[in-house]
Order: structure tokens, then sequence, then C-alpha cells
């Protein structure tokens, strides 16, 4: 019952946005002919009741049991639409409630009667068209504006769809360490993060990816974690691809939050662990040596330094790593490499009670897949939820690099921040 009330809330509201929409739209299209209007008011339904199907099948087909092409376009023809539409409206609304507040006060306050008083134009005719000068309703330049507005975000999401899902950029990060024995100078450590397998849509885009990496011919490789999005299973399509990644020093690995099936609906509890059970399977069969709370020492030479990797670690998420038990026997190591996903757990633990890990690996926040990185400049919305978003942060001498992320989860597409490889090369400082 409660499930036919929800879908049915939800249906009401994404008609009365297409309606409030339409009702806006329809000022504009006195200057159309007849035909014109017909057309347009008919491909405006159709893709409103097209969205409003995709709702419907979103409640009959629960997430888990959706195929990634399902997935992709339940937000291509859902969500990516309303959201723009809603976007849109906002200008609408803004000029609806001015006029509101017009109405009310020309109600609640007589009209002064002069009779010298001039007449002065109506407060809807103050917005001049630039090429001929005639002028236009202020209501009618906000139904535009509000259009423009809700076109632009549809396009820009849009494109971050067709072209920054799968626009990978590889960083390059020189990091000196004093303590960095000789044999390790120079040494090329690349890291990916947050995979996401189970959001793929393009396995030719995702090869490319793997490819970029691969070309640079790095010495090491870390993985930080969020291989999949709910299930184990979900790597099976992709694990003739990544299991291309290989490097002469081995590919070291951790898991992250959605590593754990924890955002998945399980018939028993067994299920559940049989699941991590074959999150940890599908890492050895990859040749990926998964790190669960310990360390284990990279050897060139005579010479070593220590890789530590921990299970999820985070502000706001399930803690189940021990940073205590990963830490023990470390102490020889001149140089300590340490892989936890959530960059949050740098500044809560590690350089506040383990000064010794010179640079800590993460991932985690995508960059919110949404931003702007200019020299000199960037933003993002990941910004206000993490202090420690993306790239290299540095405390006293210990460094924190966070990936922006190899894959994408929920809106598949990136704009602005786009999918990482990082290169990282140690050098003696």
């Amino acid at each position: 019952m409660n499930k036919i009330l929800n879908i049915t809330i939800l249906l009401i509201s994404l008609f009365a946005i297409d309606w409030y929409l339409w009702g806006a739209v329809k000022l504009i299209l006195h200057r159309f002919s007849t035909i014109s209007k017909k057309i347009i008011s008919a491909v405006y339904w159709a893709i409103s009741m097209l969205s409003l199907l995709a709702c419907i099948s979103l409640f009959m087909f629960p997430p888990e049991n959706m195929g990634t092409n399902f997935r992709f376009l339940l937000f291509v023809g859902l969500v990516l639409p309303y959201l723009s539409k809603v976007f849109a409206i906002l200008f609408v609304m803004t000029d609806d409630i001015r006029r509101g507040a017009q109405w009310v006060y020309r109600k609640l306050v007589p009209e002064k009667k002069t009779v010298l008083a001039p007449v002065l134009p109506q407060p809807d005719a103050v917005f001049p068209l630039l090429d001929n000068g005639v002028k236009i309703p202020r209501s009618q330049f906000m139904v535009q504006a509000s259009l423009v507005a809700g076109g632009t975000l549809f396009s820009t999401f849009g494109f971050g769809i067709i072209s920054g899902a799968h626009d990978y950029r590889i960083r390059r990060v020189s990091l000196p360490l004093k303590n960095l024995p000789s044999a390790f100078h120079g040494i090329r450590i690349a890291q990916i993060s947050d995979v996401h397998t189970g959001s793929f849509y393009n396995k030719t885009a995702v090869m490319g990816g793997v490819e970029m990496l691969l070309g640079e011919k790095p010495d090491v490789v870390f993985f930080t974690g969020d291989l999949v999005n709910d299930k184990a299973s979900e790597v099976k399509d992709y694990f003739d691809v990544f299991s291309k990644v290989k490097a002469p020093m081995g590919v070291f690995s951790t898991l992250g939050n959605h590593d754990y099936g924890d955002y998945a609906r399980w018939k028993t509890a067994d299920a559940k662990r049989q699941n991590l059970k074959d999150m940890h399977e599908a890492h050895r069969l990859m040749g990926w040596r998964l790190l669960l709370d310990e360390n284990i020492p990279l050897t060139v030479g005579n010479e070593q330094i220590g890789i530590i990797g921990i299970e999820n670690w985070g502000l706001g998420f399930a803690q189940y790593g021990s940073l205590e038990k990963a830490y023990r026997g470390t102490q020889d190591y001149p140089v300590k490499l340490l892989l936890s996903h959530d960059p949050t757990h740098w500044k809560s633990q590690v350089v506040t009670d383990y000064q010794s890990v010179d640079v800590m690996f993460a991932g985690h926040t995508h960059g919110m897949q949404f931003g702007v990185e200019l020299p000199g400049f960037r933003w993002s919305p990941s910004q206000y939820r993490y202090e420690h978003w993306a790239g290299l942060y540095q405390k006293d001498e210990q460094y924190l690099y966070v990936n922006r992320g190899f894959g994408y989860i929920g809106y598949p597409g990136r704009v602005g921040i786009l999918p990482e490889i990082t290169i990282m090369e140690l050098v003696k400082a």
C-alpha cells in the first residue's frame, strides 16, 4: 500500500512540474503558427509521458535488479529532464511570486488617484529586445530565461554523459620524500580509484582508459577501493578489462565503502557475507594483492619501503578498518605508503596518531563528478562535504593524495571533474 501511495505522490508531483512549466511555455508560443504549436505541444507531452513511464518502471523493477543500460536510460529519461525542468521553473516561479505580491499589494493598498500623475509604463514592459528595440513583457522575458537556463543545464549534463564519462586524464605528481631509499628514487606509482564497474555502459571506452594506464608503464599500481556499486557480481562483465592491469612490482588494492554490499538488499546475512568473500576472490583472480588491515614490503635490491592497506574507514560511513592493526611491524620501513579509501581518515587518525606515514592514497569523493578546475582556481560541491576532495595535500612532512576516480555512480557522466589516472613519481628529497 505504501509503495502505491509513494508512486502516486511522485507521479502527481512530476505531472505538476510538467503542467506548471507548460503554462509558462505557452506564453511564448503566440508567435508560432498553429501547426508549430501543435507539434511543440505533442513533443513536449510525449517526452513528459515517457519520463513518467520511466518513473513507473523504477518502482516496478527494484534498482538492484536493473541492468546497467536500463539504469542509464532511466537517468537520461527521468532524472536529467526533471532536474532541468525544476531549474527552469525556479525562474518562472520567481516571476509568479513577484506578480502575486503585486496583486496582493494592489488589493490591500488602495490606488491613490492624482489628476496630474504621469502615465507610467506597466511594470511588465521593461525589457527591450536587443535586435530591434521592441519591448517584451517581463513575464515573457522570465519564461525565455527559464527555458534557456533549463536547456543549458540539460545540455551540460548531457555533454557530461556523452563526453566526460570516459574522458580519462593522466595527472602527474612528483613527490619528494627525505627518507626515500636511493633504490626507490624515481619509482612510478599509478593510482586508480572508484571504478564502480556496475555503472559502466561503454566497455570499449573503459578499455581505452586501462590502456592509457598501461601505456605509462608504472612500476607499481595502487587501487584505492570501490570496485563495484553494490555486489561483487558487477565486476563479471569487466573482469577481462581490469585483470589486464599489471605492473612489474605488483598491483595492491584495498576496499571502499561500496565493496561491502551495505547498500544492497540481501535475503540473508549469509548471502551478504558470501558477497564479501566473492569480492576478495575477484581481487585475487585479477592478480591484485588486496590488503586487509595489513602491510607488505616493497623491495628493490636490498632496500625496502612499506605498503599499508586498511579496510574502509571514513567519517559518516562504516568503519571496518583498523590502522592500529595494519601498522604493526612497520617500524623499520624508512617510508610508509598507506592505501585508505576515504580521505577523512587522514585528518581523523593519520596525521594525529601516525606521523611516520609518509603518503596516504585515497579516493571516494569523485569530486562529485561536477565542478570547475582552472589554473589557480577550482570549485566543486564536493568541497562543502570534504575538506580534502581532490589532488595533493600536505601537513608538515605528511602527504595525502585524493584521486578523482576512474568511474562514476549515480550520474553516468562527469562535468569538469574528469576521470583520473594518477602517475606519482617518488624522488629523494
